[in-house]
C-alpha cells in the first residue's frame, strides 16, 4: 500500500534539491547588484527630472510593474534574438545568440525587472533627506556629486535598507520563474525529483523550507546592517557633540 507522506523518500531528495541552491542565489544576488545600479540611475533620473530620460524612466518603471515577471521573462528569452536579428538587417553585421547561455536571458530580466521596483525604493528614500542638509552641502562648494556620495545617499541607503530587503525577498522567490526558460533552481529541480517518485508535496515541503531558509537569512541580515547603520548615525552624532 502507498504510504500518505513518505518521509524517507523527502530526507533523500533534500541533498540533490540543495545541489541548485547556489543557481538560486547566483540569479539573486546578480540581479540585485544591476538592479540596484539600474534603479539608482532610474531614480536620479526622474528627481532631477532630466528632458527626455525623464518620460522614458517613468515609462520603464511603469511597464515593469504593470507586467507579469514571467511575461517578461519569455519577452527577453524570444525578442532579444529578434532584435539582434533586426540589427544584423539594418548594419550588416552577424551576431548570433546561438550559444548565449539562457541563464544570461535571466539575468537580464530579473535585473531590469528588479531596477524598476528598485528605483522607486530608492527615490523615496534620497527624497526624505532633509533638504536643508542637500543645501548645506552646496554652501561648502560641494558639486551634485559629491553632496549625493556623501550626504544623500548614506542616509537614503539607511532608510531604504528595509524596503530593498523586502524587494530582495521577492527576488529570490521570484527565481522559481526561471525554470520556463528551462533554467534549473530549486524549484525547477524539486519538480524533477518528484516525477521520479511522483511524491510531489513531500519534494515541496523540501522546496518551501528552503526558501523560507533564505527568506528568514535575508531578514537577519537586513537587520544586522540596520544596527550597524543606527549605530554609526549614534557614534557620528556623539562624536560631533
Amino acid at each position: 500500500m502507498r504510504t500518505l507522506f513518505d518521509v524517507k523518500f523527502m530526507l533523500e531528495s533534500i541533498p540533490d534539491i540543495v545541489g541548485f541552491l547556489p543557481v538560486t542565489l547566483v540569479i539573486s544576488v546578480v540581479a540585485m547588484f544591476f538592479g540596484l545600479l539600474l534603479g539608482l540611475a532610474v531614480a536620479l533620473v526622474k528627481i532631477y527630472r532630466i528632458p527626455l530620460l525623464k518620460q522614458l524612466a517613468f515609462l520603464f518603471v511603469s511597464y515593469v510593474r504593470g507586467t507579469p515577471l514571467l511575461v517578461q521573462l519569455y519577452l527577453c528569452y524570444y525578442g532579444i534574438p529578434i532584435f539582434v536579428g533586426y540589427l544584423n538587417a539594418v548594419l550588416g553585421t552577424q551576431w548570433s545568440l546561438m550559444g548565449v547561455p539562457a541563464m544570461v536571458f535571466v539575468f537580464f530580466a530579473y535585473s531590469i525587472n528588479e531596477a524598476a521596483y528598485n528605483s522607486e525604493t530608492l527615490r523615496s528614500a534620497i527624497l526624505s533627506v532633509d533638504k536643508g542638509q542637500i543645501e548645506a552641502a552646496y554652501s561648502v562648494g560641494m558639486s551634485n556629486f559629491q553632496a549625493l556620495k556623501q550626504i544623500v545617499l548614506p542616509q537614503a541607503v539607511k532608510v531604504a535598507l528595509p524596503n530593498l530587503g523586502n524587494n530582495m525577498i521577492s527576488l529570490i522567490k521570484g527565481t522559481s520563474l526561471a525554470f520556463a526558460i528551462s533554467v534549473v533552481e530549486i524549484t525547477a529541480r524539486g519538480q524533477i525529483v518528484a516525477a521520479r517518485g511522483y511524491r510531489f508535496f513531500e519534494v515541496f515541503v523540501v522546496v518551501a523550507a528552503l526558501y523560507w531558509g533564505l527568506t528568514i537569512a535575508v531578514e537577519k541580515l537586513v537587520y544586522s546592517l540596520e544596527k550597524k547603520f543606527h549605530a554609526g548615525v549614534v557614534g557620528t552624532d556623539q562624536g560631533r557633540g
